[in-house]
């Protein structure tokens, strides 16, 4: 039985997550997660800066659709709804800002047909129903598609934080302890891998 390398760092879970995508990683993602976090991890004094209260529940929502709690931590418990925003904020243009959250908007008029009420306070049954229609509308189609974008971003979010790469990706923390952000400057070159 081959030997698995047990070890995992960010560039590795992001090769890891692309792999996931297909292959295909959006560059205002890539960049965002290159670049490290600036992102407080504690939910205390967090305020989001592009997603409003609602929006915020309606991402976590979603987010632990596509990555629920099991015996690990699921989207919402390790935060990929303030990833998001901060994703959102600082490495995505106005077009594509726009662009997602007109697809938040879009899943909450699919909810009002679908039941009268918004995302969050539906049934369980009828958020999935929902989402699996995104899903397939995403992936039917070459063009961006804001669940793509959602489930790209929530994987991102989900598999570089410490519980994703530590409980998740059964990190090995040989050499060292895990550090998901780390800025640029202090490690200097990049190396290749």
């Amino acid at each position: 039985m081959p030997q698995r390398n047990s070890v995992i760092n960010r560039r590795e879970a992001l090769r890891r997550t692309a792999l996931l995508l297909g292959g295909v990683v959006s560059a205002p993602t890539l960049a965002g997660v290159l670049a490290g976090c600036e992102t407080p991890h504690t939910e205390g004094g967090w305020t989001p800066r592009v997603l409003t209260a609602g929006q915020t529940e309606l991402v976590a929502t979603i987010a632990d659709h596509i990555l629920p709690e099991t015996d690990t931590p699921g989207a919402r418990g390790v935060g990929v709804h303030r990833f998001i925003d901060t994703m959102l904020a600082e490495y995505y243009g106005p077009t594509d800002r726009a662009d997602f959250l007109a697809g938040l908007t879009d899943v909450e008029a699919r909810a009002r047909r679908a039941g009268g009420k918004n995302f969050v306070d539906a049934r369980k049954a009828q958020q999935v129903a929902i989402l699996s229609e995104l899903d397939g509308e995403a992936y039917s189609n070459a063009a961006p598609h804001f669940f793509r974008t959602m489930k790209e971003l929530t994987l991102l979010g989900y598999y570089t934080s410490e519980a994703g790469a530590t409980k998740e990706l059964q990190f090995n923390s040989a050499p060292g302890r895990f550090e998901g952000c780390v800025p640029m400057s202090r490690i200097g070159r990049a190396w290749a891998v």
